[in-house]
């Protein structure tokens, strides 16, 4: 989760490096918990908890309240799709709005407009008055509003550390989301057992609040000067516009490579969730205890690569393109699996490999910008990231059926393994110096 502004502090890459607020840095310090020496770094973290869980109490019974209203699961999928497409639409805006706006107060705001759309939800579904025009109304809002609030949120909290501690901060906030989700899940059976489905969106909605409230006290790592009431000012001419945001980041070969691996990545692996549950039930002969328990490791896997992103210091798209690799030729190892432990042993490397890769990736993505196009950095991102989430499901799903689930773990990790090595191939043609050519010269010819 991420947290917002609701002072009108400025984004701080306007202030001053020379004097850094947080601790002093300890010399090669890869502790993954690091980020935790900065006291709004925990204030940032315990926050996000608090905001996770919320949300997660939500979605728990988000799907179930669509069903209960049409009755219908294409319409719940329709929910997801049109809380999705705003992201489509809309990330390019939402990201030229944070690096024009000051941030803290981009991210309290943000953060109190979803909390108010979770209460407003909470009061139709206690009085019954929620219908589907508004359901998808209403998911749409929090949608565009999340345009904003992602990229926010995000830079906001690694403002809070120093630049090497920028892997150890996303690496944290992993676990707490992991941690919130959990937590989530646990509550809302209990909330709603007790006081029906209008709870889990009511404590939704209050933990955005608590979150916007968190913000005003908490302090940039360079804040040695006052800082500015708005962001830095842009380079004479550029402007904030959107279109500059998509043209930075396809004039960035290394980013334009993280938006490769991602879409490949996305399309023929990564969708866990559909893949092993079919394979699970269907060549494995598993039951729903047996998916359950490839899933907790999965989710082992994903904690333990959080750590272990969240000891990495500089990372690099090269990091990022051999763990994928790896997560892929993993996955296509899982496509063959004998028995349910046997695919448990291999998910779980695989798991804590792409778990490192995530890290790394948005590390470099929310690191290797300027500071003053940071936030349309990320909102091209979210344009480009949510074009694969949309179509990659229903064209692994397509797939599943043309050619057997073991066929396409298979075929998808080895494609995904494949084109990262091609691209490295491909990028060592490109970097290597002409070699000289001694045409019609003969070597008696050659000065000494």
């Amino acid at each position: 989760m991420t947290a917002s502004p609701c002072a009108p502090a400025p984004a701080p890459a306007a202030a001053s490096p020379s004097a850094p607020s947080g601790p002093p840095p300890a010399p090669m310090d890869r502790s993954p918990w690091r980020c935790l020496r900065y006291r709004s770094m925990r204030w940032w973290s315990a926050a996000g908890l608090v905001s996770n869980a919320g949300t997660w109490m939500q979605l728990t019974v988000q799907n179930l309240l669509v069903l209960q209203i049409t009755g219908s699961a294409a319409a719940t999928g329709l929910s997801v799709s049109v809380q999705a497409a705003p992201g489509l639409l809309f990330g390019l805006v939402g990201g030229a709005a944070v690096d024009r706006w000051p941030r803290k107060l981009t991210a309290a705001a943000s953060q109190a407009v979803l909390g108010a759309v979770a209460l407003v939800t909470a009061a139709l579904v206690a009085l019954d008055l929620l219908s589907l025009p508004v359901l998808m109304a209403l998911a749409a809002v929090t949608g565009l509003i999340a345009t904003v609030d992602g990229p926010a949120c995000a830079l906001l909290g690694n403002d809070l550390v120093r630049s090497e501690d920028v892997p150890s901060a996303i690496g944290v906030g992993s676990l707490v989301h992991s941690a919130g989700r959990l937590a989530g899940a646990a509550l809302a059976a209990v909330a709603v057992g007790v006081m029906g489905t209008a709870s889990a969106y009511l404590a939704n909605g209050l933990s955005f609040f608590f979150v916007a409230c968190v913000v005003p006290f908490l302090k940039p790592v360079r804040s040695a000067q006052p800082q500015a009431v708005a962001p830095p000012a842009p380079d004479p001419g550029e402007g904030f516009s959107a279109r500059q945001g998509l043209a930075y980041f396809m004039g960035r070969p290394r980013l334009v490579a993280l938006a490769a691996m991602n879409a490949v990545s996305a399309t023929f692996g990564r969708n866990y969730s559909l893949t092993l549950v079919v394979l699970v039930a269907g060549p494995l002969a598993g039951d729903a205890g047996s998916y359950g328990k490839v899933s907790s490791v999965l989710a082992v896997g994903g904690l333990l690569g959080a750590v272990l992103g969240a000891r990495l210091r500089h990372p690099g798209v090269r990091l990022v393109g051999a763990l994928t690799a790896a997560g892929g030729l993993l996955q296509a190892l899982a496509g063959v699996s004998p028995s349910v432990v046997a695919l448990m042993v291999l998910v779980l490397p695989m798991a804590v490999a792409e778990s490192v890769a995530d890290t790394a990736q948005s590390t470099v993505l929310q690191t290797d910008p300027p500071a003053r196009m940071r936030g349309r950095v990320l909102g091209a991102w979210s344009s480009i990231r949510t074009v694969w989430s949309l179509a990659a499901p229903p064209a692994l799903g397509l797939m599943i059926e043309l050619a057997g689930v073991r066929a396409t773990l298979v075929a998808g990790g080895l494609v995904v393994a494949a084109s990262i090595a091609f691209g490295y191939l491909l990028r060592g043609r490109r970097s290597r110096p002409p070699q000289p050519r001694l045409v019609g010269l003969r070597l008696a010819e050659v000065p000494a």
